[in-house]
């Protein structure tokens, strides 16, 4: 389809290539073949990857041709804003704005990609920008996916934004069915600025006035089908496309960024806010339990809080993991004198704000949780973790988990509960965990056990996935590939034969 690439890059055919695999040449070296380093299998990779970057690039070209608002700066909004924080901006903040700050003023829509460790300050980040659009007179949407998350947005940017007269509102599936018709009509005419909410943001009845903007965090917690809605579903007839900024906690290992996010620009912040306390791991078999007791009794009666993380809602025969609804009357009984509270999915919306409201303001000294915590809960005075089988999470969630500790100030740990009989990849888990608090590290680790497509969970977020290519082994064809794209892509070659060759569903996907 593109011979003179491959003739410059010394490849066979693509019928040779696929001949020779499934009968070698007399000559072939078993190794080459066993490890697909044969130029034959070289040749196929290649074209993975080639179409890989077909795909991103020309959905990334694609996409500035579309016309989007553009913010010019307010430096007075910026500063009034600024003065409401509590707390300085790092380096990297600031630079990341002006990243943002610059999107802005292209007059095509932003596809960004804001990755930061947990804890690094994304989210002030994205109101920042978000102020930018609302004071041009634009309507700013931010998504997060769970309620809690939503709900402490909510909470935290409405103290930042009331006092700049900006209306906030809060759309999940826990508002009541009338607050909801509320939300509807102010947002459809405009008296709403900036919406925060969970799926129910994608729902028919959602209308927005004059979009601008739009933050999704955690992004890969949203399927495609959900993306496309919200831009297809529920933007209104507008005549040119709002600017979007994904946001992710789980750092983005350098390979999967020349690769899965070809399509968009990529900015990082991987320094912590100052004053912030290395949070000390610690690993300990389920045999020391009564000595953990004892030691969170002692923190607790010192002012301090904890978090205690189980797997399972209810009991399981076949995991047999210790749930939640366990813990919570276990830990009930032995530590009497200590107020033990419990949160978990499946409550209503309201019993979980009640619930976090309490352990915020310390009246709760054990929170005992499933991981619906792990993202976007904020209690500074907690500074104990504890994880039921610590064994069974993977290293994005035990990496958040203990992320919801020291913030503020206080030295905190976390410990890792584990069964005995360990195998062997969840010894090098455990391992990676507690010999790393660099989310980064963390998730080239992380990237290196499980390959792309658990890492990003392919499924859920559309993308295709590698067949034959593997991301740590022909880096070097990736970048090959890559470049060879944007040459084929700058002199307006036709990448469809081969897309359909080797991606399903790239229609479809063109369109998230």
């Amino acid at each position: 389809m593109f011979p003179e690439i491959y003739k410059k890059n010394k490849f066979p055919s693509f019928i040779e290539a696929i001949e020779c695999i499934h009968n070698p040449p007399k000559n072939y070296k078993k190794d080459d073949f066993d490890s697909k380093r044969s130029i034959y299998h070289q040749r196929l990779i290649y074209d993975e990857f080639l179409a890989q970057q077909l795909f991103f690039r020309s959905r990334y070209l694609e996409l500035i041709k579309h016309k989007a608002p553009k913010f010019e700066f307010s430096k007075k909004i910026h500063e009034l804003f600024l003065q409401q924080l509590t707390f300085n901006l790092t380096e990297q903040q600031k630079t990341t704005f002006s990243e943002l700050r610059e999107d802005f003023s292209l007059g095509h829509p932003m596809n960004r990609l804001l990755q930061g460790d947990v804890g690094s300050g994304k989210t002030v980040v994205a109101v920042m920008a978000a102020i930018q659009a609302m004071g041009a007179g634009y309507q700013v949407a931010f998504m997060a996916p769970t309620e809690i998350l939503a709900g402490q947005h909510y909470e935290k940017i409405k103290n930042w934004l009331t006092p700049l007269l900006f209306k906030v509102e809060l759309l999940t599936g826990g508002v009541k069915a009338k607050a909801k018709v509320e939300v509807y009509e102010k947002l459809e005419v405009g008296k709403i600025d900036l919406l925060i909410g969970t799926h129910a943001l994608f729902q028919e009845a959602v209308k927005f006035k004059n979009l601008g903007f739009y933050i999704i965090d955690e992004q890969h917690r949203f399927g495609v089908e959900q993306r496309i809605a919200l831009r297809e579903g529920n933007l209104g007839k507008l005549s040119y496309e709002p600017h979007k900024l994904m946001m992710s906690a789980t750092p983005i290992p350098r390979t999967l960024s020349m690769s899965y996010f070809a399509d968009m620009e990529i900015s990082t912040i991987n320094e912590l806010p100052p004053g912030r306390i290395p949070i000390i791991t610690k690993l300990f078999s389920e045999d020391r339990r009564s000595m953990i007791l004892g030691n969170i009794k002692d923190l607790c009666l010192q002012g301090s809080q904890a978090f205690w993380v189980c797997p399972l809602i209810e009991d399981s025969e076949t995991l047999q993991l210790q749930t939640a609804i366990n813990t919570f009357n276990s830990l009930s009984k032995i530590l009497s004198n200590l107020n033990v509270g419990l949160i978990h999915g499946r409550m209503k919306q309201d019993e979980k704000k009640e619930i976090m409201q309490k352990f915020q303001d310390n009246k709760i000294n054990i929170l005992v949780a499933t991981t619906v915590i792990e993202v976007g809960v904020d209690v500074p005075n907690a500074t104990l973790m504890v994880i039921e089988n610590a064994e069974r999470l993977g290293l994005s969630q035990l990496h958040q988990l203990r992320g919801r500790i020291g913030r503020g100030g206080k030295e905190s740990a976390c410990i890792l509960l584990y069964k005995e009989k360990l195998s062997d990849l969840a010894k090098k888990r455990l391992k990676i965990i507690f010999e790393n608090t660099d989310g980064f590290i963390i998730a080239e680790e992380d990237l290196r056990l499980r390959g792309p497509g658990e890492f990003l969970g392919l499924k859920q977020s559309g993308l295709p996935s590698l067949k034959i290519g593997n991301l740590s082994r022909d880096e070097s064809l990736l970048s090959i590939a890559k470049k060879d794209a944007e040459i084929l892509l700058k002199n307006e070659h036709k990448p469809f034969l081969h897309l359909d060759r080797w991606l399903k569903n790239y229609e479809l996907l063109s369109r998230a």
